[in-house]
């Protein structure tokens, strides 16, 4: 099989690190090779809190994956969440100096990279630059501007700015883990390409990702991205809850709310009792169902309001920006009993609980359909799509410094030169490229 490329999903959530190796079977859909899963002990609401934790379960959940699907690991591609994400929206233009010639993907690259220069908050970076429609030439509302002439390039960007010092201890942590971070992807962009079809994300689509501790929210409409939240409140919130409101110890409550909770109150019979056992001889505790969904539901209920505030923010009640397919509910939180139909009461929208298995292959493993390995899956995509382009070339500070001195050399020749300049410069992208897969492969072929 010629397309062997492998591709790691390295999701750093809140509760747990999960590990996903993979690669794509013959048909396109994903083959899982491994997973590897670790508690998470260094990450609170979506933000490495502690360094050295964070390595030991990153290191735990990749050994893990690795003696499952017997490849060595060195590439990764890591989500990123927390509430220090914010999104903006921002237009852009660039005048071709050539309107003779078709637009092309460096003409889009060029003006991607011109937002990337954008002027942030102290201590703020951008992780996602994504363009919506493009504007040619002053003709609005173009998907795909490629192969048109047109002299200039316009475009609306959705772009996406998280906290420097979160994304470089995140770095920090896979690189002291042994792996190189390939990429850094938005987490609610991960899980969207796992569980949305491309008909939800064309009528209009807002997926809502309850991790343990935060809540990811992604609002698709017309196939495009067109808004991003991070919520600092998770499962884990719930959990807290039922912790305080029935005087029991972490493990009881997570199992408590796992086992029996419900997110509708009306549903459980005052005579239903769950008996827990007491700490060290003490009285076993009795808890009625009722009050332990009444616990559960006022959290959920939160939670739901204020993704809900976050998608009539976006526009969903106005005629252009309605949501037609709804509301998507995945990660683990959203295995909670009567869940969907407690979101459906409070929004309205119709509402269905998104698996990741869309992308993967029939004969895969059942526990890799859960909602809670929804950003895993997106992130393993990520990967994949992106070692199928073949001209990524990784940023190298290297390269950087050549291409400025190349660019004071084409300054010095005749105007006629810099035509021919410019093909050699992607030659020289593609020749590290295949130096870099070629290091990849020995890599990989001394491990076996």
């Amino acid at each position: 099989m010629e397309n062997n490329k492998i591709a790691v999903g390295l999701d750093i959530g809140t509760t747990k690190i999960v590990a996903m190796i993979g690669r794509k079977n013959e048909y396109g859909k994903i083959e899982v090779l491994g997973i590897g899963k670790a508690k998470s002990l260094g990450v609170k609401r979506g933000v490495v809190n502690n360094i050295t934790q964070t390595i030991q379960s990153i290191q735990q959940a990749v050994d893990e994956a690795e003696s499952v699907s017997g490849q060595r690991i060195n590439d990764v591609v890591v989500g990123i969440a927390g509430q220090h994400i914010r999104s903006l929206h921002h237009s852009d233009y660039i005048t071709r100096t050539n309107p003779d010639e078709v637009i092309e993907d460096d003409d889009i690259d060029n003006l991607v990279n011109q937002v990337h220069k954008l002027v942030m908050l102290p201590g703020e970076e951008i992780i996602h630059v994504l363009p919506q429609e493009f504007k040619v030439d002053s003709q609005p509302e173009i998907k795909e501007p490629i192969g048109m002439y047109g002299g200039r390039l316009e475009a609306n960007f959705h772009v996406v700015v998280g906290q420097v010092s979160s994304i470089r201890n995140i770095g920090r942590c896979v690189k002291s883990a042994g792996l190189n971070l390939e990429d850094i992807t938005l987490e609610p962009l991960a899980s969207a390409s796992a569980v949305l079809s491309q008909e939800e994300k064309e009528a209009g689509v807002a997926l809502i990702d309850i991790g343990g501790g935060t809540t990811d929210l992604a609002i698709f409409k017309d196939g495009i991205i067109r808004h991003t939240a991070v919520i600092p409140f998770g499962g884990n919130v719930i959990t807290e809850d039922i912790k305080e409101g029935c005087s029991i110890i972490e493990k009881q409550a997570e199992l408590l709310k796992v086992k029996f909770g419900s997110a509708w109150p009306g549903e459980n019979k005052e005579t239903e009792i769950v008996s827990i056992p007491g700490l060290r001889g003490r009285e076993p505790k009795e808890i009625t169902l009722k009050n332990l969904s009444k616990i559960i539901h006022a959290r959920v209920q939160e939670i739901i309001e204020h993704v809900y505030l976050e998608i009539k923010n976006y526009g969903h009640e106005t005629q252009k920006g309605k949501l037609i397919a709804g509301i998507v509910l995945t990660g683990g939180g959203s295995q909670l009993k009567h869940l969907r139909q407690l979101v459906e009461y409070i929004t309205g929208m119709d509402t269905r609980i998104g698996y990741p298995n869309e992308h993967l292959a029939g004969d895969s493993d059942e526990v890799l359909s859960s909602p809670s390995y929804a950003t895993a899956v997106g992130l393993l995509m990520e990967g994949l799509v992106k070692s199928e382009k073949e001209e990524y070339v990784p940023v190298v500070e290297e390269e950087v410094l050549t291409a400025s001195l190349e660019e004071e050399k084409i300054i010095e020749e005749p105007v006629n030169e810099i035509q021919q300049e410019q093909p050699k410069q992607k030659v020289k992208g593609k020749s590290f490229l295949e130096k870099f897969t070629e290091r990849f492969k020995e890599f990989l072929d001394n491990a076996e």
